[in-house]
């Protein structure tokens, strides 16, 4: 008998499916010689500094730094009461480990997700147990049967991912490290009253440097006014076309004199066309989506996403087994990929418009081992969807489409470039015209993307044109823009090296190759760096624009270990984890590094001259009553994670959570409004719900109490 341990319960239910077991359990499948059960995550934790030590109850600058001497993992707390264990998890546990135990088990399979991440959340509940038993792991990029089929009979020896256990363990063990000391020692510091801790990461502050880097470039920039010329020129045919001048190849001017003195001459005057050049180039699709890419596509072509909120939703898809793993980096599928490619596409393909222009080829700019890093880049599956909700249709058309446009015709066009001199000895530049036809409009037919054409009139070299209209215009330089989620996801992905500039492909595949490894975060950290930033108050939004928030800019104006805003030290600690998973570098001297940086940071900061970054007041707000509780009749009040009774302390459990799974289901939220008139009339009408295929409905709301526990529940009427 095999226990395989999945990641998600949905995804221990694709491995069932696959198996064709139909028997479901507490917490766990069986049949055919398998057991499948699944964590939710994280399981387990890594110790607080207080579990290791009674005095780290309180925090005393004294007690810092504070390095164990071996990290110890606990049942992950529960996150509406930190003191407690989640009840969920540690039943979980319990039922994984008594499966890991039975006599008629041989054999471990970890079947988490194939990254850092995953190895460490089946190898810290299995290795916690110190089963004498045998244990492998199930590597997959996809949950298609097919392929979790082919899977387990390739089980890999568990000691065989060691590297990636290692580097794993370094980034929890050495986040730990810094943001434990550096947290603590900074709120001690720096912060004035109690509140919310001045959160130090590791990730977190490159990529508020990022931000403030920005906005301050936007501060100090001076606008300087220039100047152009332009003139307009008709052919023999009566045809007509524009041109800017040059002059030693410039076509901005800084003062507008000399060229109001060009105007004037070129009055009424003739020129010569004394050069053109016509070019045909080729347009190729985008490379194929990686996390990071399709995070800055969704989030800059849609409203209200986020790059947290994309990852949500291909996440969601790949457990519902319709895309290939989505935390990838790379742009490329693996070689070996060809056959299933091809089935892919022959699946896709069927009944679109163009379908016979949709031909599978191995290229190597689809098919590249050397441009993988670890994952392919994410394609679908030959699964076709069934039912998605309006986000998922966003997102997996998204992929669908960037995969099939691989396969399309090659987009081309015409680039026509006339030179025009004007016959006026004094002149001495001349005046470029360009234009550009679309001749074939290929893979841009999926995107639906339309060419603006420029079109030139048919001349020759040495034909006289008559100068019909001349204008000088006047121009201001605009200051950078403020950075979006696709502009800071590209800067984190490239470490800010060859950001802002558009590279061609070559210069794009040479960054990707040289920069492997060489980041902020991974593209599975990214999106809750952001997020995070955005939840602790260092960075809020502006429309799709980020910006520094007065606590964000004093923290980096302040902070003095300045090493953590850094790009390029943030760019080789995750190199130095990439190393790690390579074999190049041990686990072992990153730690010794880390707890040097972390020890010398604090010494830092303890020395530092007194300063306030945050100061939290200490007025308490009187809390607004919402109406009275239907189990005490005390006055419902709102807290952080929810509404509640006020008479809480006493025992009574009335509350509706923010982040109420039912009302989650139907994507809204318990608002206040809402709350009152619930406890004022019993029922309310909410509009705007989501159906789980995406539909919208209104309905009316009773949240009653269980006849079997003091719990409530939702009731949903229609009227």
């Amino acid at each position: 008998m095999k226990v395989i341990i999945a990641e998600k319960p949905s995804v221990a239910k694709n491995i069932a499916e696959a198996l064709k077991i139909r028997t479901k359990k507490d917490g766990y499948f069986e049949g055919n010689g398998y057991i499948i059960t699944w964590a939710f995550g994280h399981l387990l934790q890594l110790y607080d500094a207080k579990d290791y030590d009674e005095k780290m109850k309180r925090w005393n600058m004294e007690n810092f730094p504070f390095i164990p001497s071996h990290f110890r993992y606990k049942v992950k707390s529960d996150p509406r009461n930190r003191d407690k264990e989640d009840l969920g998890a540690k039943k979980q546990l319990k039922i994984i480990y008594s499966l890991i135990k039975r006599n008629d088990v041989e054999t471990i399979v970890s079947a988490c997700d194939y990254d850092r991440e995953g190895q460490i959340i089946g190898d810290t509940i299995i290795y916690n147990l110190k089963a004498q038993k045998k244990v492998y792991r199930l590597l997959l990029n996809e949950w298609t049967p097919e392929e979790v089929l082919k899977g387990l009979q390739n089980i890999k020896p568990n000691v065989e991912m060691k590297p990636l256990q290692d580097a794993g363990l370094s980034r929890q063990w050495a986040d730990w490290l810094i943001g434990i000391n550096l947290t603590s020692v900074a709120t001690l510091k720096y912060q004035k009253g109690r509140g919310q801790a001045l959160n130090i990461g590791r990730v977190l502050l490159p990529t508020l440097k990022i931000i403030y880097d920005r906005d301050k470039e936007i501060e100090n920039f001076v606008p300087e006014d220039y100047y152009k010329l332009t003139a307009t020129f008709k052919t023999k045919n009566e045809e007509e076309y524009e041109g800017t001048y040059f002059e030693e190849g410039q076509e901005k001017f800084k003062s507008k004199e000399p060229l109001e003195l060009i105007e004037k001459v070129l009055a009424n005057q003739k020129a010569t066309i004394i050069d053109k050049k016509v070019e045909r180039k080729k347009e190729f699709p985008p490379y194929l989506f990686n996390l990071s890419n399709l995070q800055g596509y969704i989030t800059s072509k849609y409203k209200g996403w986020t790059s947290d909120k994309v990852l949500k939703v291909a996440q969601s898809l790949y457990e519902k087994k319709l895309i290939t793993y989505p935390r990838t980096a790379s742009v490329a599928l693996e070689e070996s990929l060809v056959g299933k490619a091809a089935k892919v596409l022959e699946v896709l393909k069927k009944g679109l418009p163009f379908e016979e222009e949709i031909k599978f080829q191995k290229t190597k700019r689809i098919f590249n081992n050397a441009k993988v890093e670890s994952h392919s880049a994410i394609i679908p599956t030959y699964v076709v969807p069934k039912s998605l909700t309006k986000d998922e249709e966003t997102v997996y058309t998204a992929i669908k489409n960037r995969f099939i446009i691989q396969f399309m015709p090659i987009a081309e066009y015409e680039e026509t470039k006339i030179t025009t001199k004007a016959n006026v000895s004094e002149i001495k530049g001349v005046f470029i015209s360009k234009g550009k036809v679309q001749t074939i409009v290929g893979w841009k037919k999926l995107e639906r993307i339309e060419s603006k054409d420029t079109l030139l009139p048919a001349v020759d070299t040495n034909e006289l044109v008559d100068i019909t209209k001349q204008n000088v215009s006047s121009h201001v330089t605009k200051p950078p823009k403020p950075h979006i989620e696709k502009t800071l996801l590209r800067v984190m992905e490239t470490c800010g090296k060859g950001s802002g500039s558009k590279e061609s492909d070559e210069e794009e595949e040479m960054l990707a190759s040289i920069l492997s490894g060489y980041s902020i975060g991974t593209p599975a950290t990214r999106a809750e760096t952001i997020k995070k930033l955005k939840d602790i108050g260092y960075i809020a939004t502006q429309n799709k624009n980020l910006v520094c928030t007065e606590l964000g800019r004093k923290l980096v104006e302040t902070f003095p270990v300045k090493e953590l805003f850094d790009l390029e030290f943030t760019g080789r600690l995750e190199k130095t984890l990439a190393d790690i998973e390579k074999q190049k570098f041990t686990k072992e001297s990153f730690l010794n590094v880390i707890s040097e940086f972390t020890s010398k940071a604090v010494e830092k900061i303890k020395s530092d001259q007194e300063v306030v970054i945050s100061e939290v007041s200490k007025e308490k707000k009187e809390a607004e009553i919402l109406g009275k509780c239907p189990l005490c009749g005390h006055g419902i009040i709102e807290g952080q994670k929810g509404f509640g009774c006020s008479n809480w302390k006493s025992g009574c459990k009335f509350v509706i959570w923010k982040n109420d799974k039912f009302l989650a289901s139907m994507k809204k939220k318990p608002t206040k409004t809402m709350v009152k008139t619930l406890l004022k009339n019993g029922v309310v009408t909410v509009k705007g719900l989501t159906s789980k295929k995406g539909n919208k409905f209104d309905a009316n709301l009773r949240y009653e109490k269980n006849p079997d526990n003091e719990y409530f529940s939702w009731k949903m009427e229609f009227s």
